[in-house]
């Protein structure tokens, strides 16, 4: 069971400069499977998401389409980023806006408190600037231009030209922490993951820091710095305090004590910023440094990262308006090693899709309600002997859960469904060596059918509990056809490190009719089929 520690986790905050893809999504499940998780085992759990405001990319995108930044700002996220949540079924605990005042009002708490304690200076700048990136590049990240953009230094992550900007800014003092980062990164491995993104962000910091520009003279859409007004906070310095500020950094210190430090979600394109210069910013103000940083891969469609601007973007309500929310969630959790590079295709979705939601789960769930309903007048009967198939099927469960939190633990989260589907193809083939139907027809067998279907019904009731952080809506109406909620209480209070202990579901329980899980999708129905 749980200790009920404290367990908080971030997505990054995404850019308004347009609408949500399926790559945005793909982050904000990733991060909602491992709360849900986390909540149903009695941590202290709280999951926080939001919007990036400010910075040059906002106004000048919102200056193209004729309207201010904060107007923009407030349209897309009301339109577009808050509906988001609702499409893929994200029980965020705080969604946070870098225009909010608590956000905008802590971070000058906290830059005051680096300018006062030394930490940062004026001075002269000259450098390529990718706007897309809102960063500085460094030398590794320029590329020379090819067809339009030839004889221009170009963006090697957006292949755009970048922009030589000379300016009066104030700088942070980065390189000063180059050793306690590398000392950081020796003594606690985990800090960094996976693996192959610690030793990208090892590598680079062994290379040496400069000090950051953390100022713009240039443009006023963003948070004033206190001192010098004529300059605005740099977009991710500003970003990146989010995580501080929205449980109470710099205003409530008894929730920032309850809360922080959290474990960060990104995308392996923004890793350099989580793992290198916001624990630095953190030592410089005397904060922990996060819990972990956990880079995942990108999504590739034919070959390409998602993309709006490459035309490669899919917005979620493709997805789900044909296959649902559930079978979005379980796709992208269950297709992609969580940590590397995965290929969508729609062939690849509609196929899971039937073979693993419908024909699996979905199909066994219905089957062995089906045989309760037919057999035992829809009361779940009582077990008899347990003979070595039946506990087969209790030793599968008892090891799946324990295999499924463990693999949470490292942010596996494409491990820990792997182990839970070790339960669905278990009953799945106990039905079918069990065969219920044939018991059915022989009276002297009745204590055997009554022993092979709660050895089903049960482990359908462990299987809710287990899949409920990932396929929500299909575990809620399978709780309730069970007529679980009645005898047990709601599905999201089960513990569910507790999910593999057998014998939860009381005999005697009435169970109720249950629609297919994951109905029939017509080939033609499937987009990009």
């Amino acid at each position: 069971m749980s200790d009920g520690s404290s367990f908080y986790i971030t997505t990054p905050i995404f850019y308004v400069n347009d609408v949500p893809h399926i790559g945005h999504a793909y982050t904000e499940v990733a991060a909602d499977v491992l709360a849900r998780w986390h909540r149903q085992a009695g941590d202290d759990t709280w999951l926080l998401t939001g919007t990036d405001e400010h910075g040059q990319k906002i106004l000048r995108t919102a200056t193209a389409n004729g309207t201010t930044p904060k107007e923009w700002a407030d349209r897309l996220v009301s339109t577009e980023w808050l509906p988001l949540l609702k499409t893929i079924d994200i029980a965020n605990d705080d969604f946070i806006r870098t225009t909010d005042v608590r956000h905008e009002q802590n971070v000058q708490r906290f830059l005051q408190k680096l300018y006062d304690d030394g930490y940062i200076y004026a001075g002269e700048y000259e450098a390529l600037y990718c706007v897309g990136c809102e960063e500085f590049k460094p030398q590794s990240e320029i590329i020379d231009g090819t067809g339009e953009y030839e004889g221009q230094k170009v963006c090697a992550i957006h292949s755009k030209p970048l922009e030589l900007l000379q300016e009066k800014n104030y700088f942070f003092r980065m390189s000063q922490f180059a050793d306690a980062l590398l000392a950081l990164y020796e003594e606690n491995p985990e800090f960094v993951q996976p693996e192959s993104a610690r030793n990208e962000v090892v590598s680079f910091v062994r290379q040496g820091l400069s000090d950051l520009s953390i100022s713009r003279s240039s443009f006023d859409w963003g948070i004033k710095v206190p001192w010098d007004e004529s300059h605005v906070v740099y977009v991710w310095f500003d970003a990146l305090l989010n995580y501080v500020t929205a449980v109470g950094y710099g205003q409530d210190d008894e929730n920032f004590a309850r809360r922080w430090p959290a474990t960060h979600i990104v995308g392996k394109d923004i890793l350099r910023f989580h793992a290198v210069i916001w624990p630095a910013m953190l030592l410089a103000a005397g904060l922990d440094v996060p819990h972990r940083v956990f880079g995942h891969g990108w999504l590739l469609v034919g070959g390409e990262k998602m993309s709006k601007s490459k035309l490669t973007g899919i917005a979620p309500t493709q997805i789900t308006d044909t296959f649902g929310s559930d079978a979005f969630r379980y796709y992208f959790m269950r297709a992609i090693s969580f940590g590397q590079d995965g290929s969508f295709s729609w062939e690849d979705l509609a196929a899971r899709y039937q073979a693993e939601l419908a024909n699996g789960f979905g199909n066994l769930a219905s089957r062995v309600i089906a045989m309760v309903t037919r057999y035992f007048e829809g009361v779940v009967p009582p077990a008899g002997r347990y003979e070595e198939a039946d506990l087969a099927v209790q030793a599968t469960i008892t090891d799946a859960t324990a295999a499924a939190d463990a693999a949470i633990e490292k942010l596996a989260i494409h491990d820990a469904l792997s182990a839970i589907w070790t339960i669905v193809d278990e009953l799945n083939g106990y039905i079918t060596a069990q065969e219920p139907w044939s018991l059915a027809k022989d009276e002297t067998q009745r204590e055997r059918l009554s022993t092979v279907l709660y050895t089903a019904s049960e482990g359908l009731r462990a299987l809710a509990v287990l899949l409920s952080p990932v396929v929500p809506v299909a575990t809620l109406k399978l709780w309730q056809a069970l007529g679980a909620e009645d005898e047990l209480g709601a599905l999201d209070e089960q513990p569910i490190r507790s999910a593999g202990d057998w014998g939860q579901l009381p005999a005697g329980t009435t169970v109720n009719g249950l629609e297919a899980l994951f109905p029939r999708i017509d080939a033609d129905a499937v987009p990009g089929a």
